[in-house]
């Protein structure tokens, strides 16, 4: 059965914490180059930060990213742990998760759709309409 979407749970060690955070990845073919990683809060409610799915493949082999989101292996831990730094204006987040969660997360992306063929799924005309009519 072929899906448009992808989404996982999981728990993660946010900025150190011994009490682990509720997670969820989630990618949608409509949005190819898009990961979406959110967080749960006490009170139920999601923080999502979205960001360049080639980001996290690239962080799974190694530093990657300049900005608000930076993704790398975890060093100490011989690759077992994948640390994501989140920033903002609001503040600073260190976010701790195995690494095996990460690649079947990006595998199941990739079945969805292959890295590369992002650009066919996307309908740059409509894209340029919408634009045009605001």
């Amino acid at each position: 059965m072929r899906t448009d979407h992808v989404e996982q749970h999981q728990f993660v060690t946010l900025n150190g914490c011994r009490t682990p955070v509720f997670s969820r990845w989630s990618y949608v073919a409509r949005e190819p180059y898009v990961v979406t990683l959110a967080f749960r809060t006490e009170r139920g409610r999601w923080i999502e930060w979205s960001f360049a799915r080639d980001l996290l493949v690239d962080g799974l082999r190694e530093p990657a990213g300049l900005g608000d989101v930076r993704v790398r292996p975890d060093l100490a831990y011989e690759h077992q742990l994948m640390v994501i730094e989140l920033e903002s204006p609001d503040g600073y987040a260190v976010v701790e998760m195995r690494r095996e969660d990460v690649e079947r997360f990006v595998e199941s992306t990739c079945g969805v759709v292959p890295v590369g063929a992002e650009s066919g799924l996307l309908d740059v005309d409509g894209f340029i309409a919408q634009v045009m009519n605001v």
